[in-house]
Parts: C-alpha cells; structure tokens; sequence
C-alpha cells in the first residue's frame, strides 16, 4: 500500500475505504498487536463537503454488504448534550458578553470528554447493532474539545467494534515527535499514537 495514498483523488480513496471497511480483517479486528481498533481517515479540510459525501456512500453500499454503521458527529451530539442539559439558549445568550477564554472553558466544563461526552457516545451506541463506529465533527468541536482527549476517554467504551475517526488535517508519525493528530493540518500539540492510519491498511 503507497504511503500517498491520502493525496489520491478522492474516487480512489473511496474505493480503498470501502475494501478495507468491508474486509473480515478490518471487522475482525486482526492484526493490531492488541491495540485498540481505532483508525483515523485523514483529509485536507477543504474536502470536508467531498468526504461527508463519501461517508453517506460508504455507509449505504457497506449496507449492501450486510455490514452495518453506525455514525455519530461529535458536533450534533454536543449541541444535543447542551439542549439535554437547557443550557444551549444560554449559552448563545451570553455568547457575546462572553470573553473567548471564559466561553472556552465553559464549553470545556459542560461538555468534558470523560464526564459527559463519552457517557453520551456510549448512551447512542448501547442500543445499536452495528459492525463499525464512524465518527465526524473533530473540526467542528474544536477548541473546546480535542480529538485525542476523545480518543483518549473513548478507549474503553469503544473497544469491542472498530471504529473510523474521520479527521480533517493529518494523522502524523515521526521519530522524533512520536505520533500526532495535527487538526487542519496545522496544530501540532495532540500527542495520540493507539490508532492507525486507515489509508495504511490493507483489506
């Protein structure tokens, strides 16, 4: 498998996703050295329209497979978290009298990975039967949530199906920095090395 493989046209990306998706490798977890099956899908932010629309055509042709996914963007469950909670009006509200810093660590407060975030994740995937988790929005959460403190808290709620973390900006490794989730291609400071790089893997 080419290393370049993420700068392909996105048809070809498709294609690779949906055979490594829907390979018994994938959906039985082989091969990752007791690691958790976690896989990120990385992507230059101005293809998030184009990669929504490969998300929708995976999950309706993975379905045609027999396989089932179940999708869930961080975004849409923050916001339904802060309805949940009657504090979304609020918040919007107070918005502009708000200094960014104290919006910020609101927002952190309210919507904490470990104490609410998660418990929110596994509330929706309880229920559901499905083969793979895809998860969306890393960029839209952003600051207030980080992606690896996700990944991080999502360890050990999500650990019996893989799940696919699309994220827009890149999924790096090198020896002297070890890995790291750089959003939009540009922060550096996200230190996470449990996930491989979908694009990576073989069927």
């Amino acid at each position: 498998m080419t290393l370049d493989l993420q700068t392909q046209p996105i048809s070809r990306r498709f294609e690779h996703l949906l055979k490594v998706v829907s390979s018994d490798r994938f959906l039985q977890k082989e091969g990752l050295g007791n690691e958790v099956p976690f896989f990120i899908c990385p992507f230059k932010v101005h293809e998030t329209n184009d990669m929504q629309a490969v998300q929708r055509d995976l999950i309706v042709q993975l379905a045609n497979k027999g396989i089932q996914i179940l999708p869930l963007n961080l975004y849409d469950i923050c916001l339904e978290l802060l309805k949940e909670r009657g504090i979304l009006e609020q918040i919007l509200e107070k918005e502009s009298d708000l200094a960014k810093d104290e919006l910020l660590e609101l927002l952190q407060g309210v919507l904490d990975p470990e104490q609410h975030l998660i418990p929110a994740i596994a509330q929706r995937m309880a229920p559901a039967e499905f083969d793979v988790l895809f998860l969306s929005g890393a960029g839209e959460v952003f600051p207030y949530i980080r992606t690896h403190n996700v990944l991080n808290n999502l360890q050990s709620t999500a650990k019996d199906q893989p799940t696919l973390l699309f994220f827009p900006g890149e999924y790096t490794h090198s020896l002297e920095d070890g890995a790291s989730l750089d959003l939009f291609g540009k922060l550096r400071d996200d230190k996470y090395y449990r996930a491989f790089n979908i694009y990576h893997c073989e069927a």
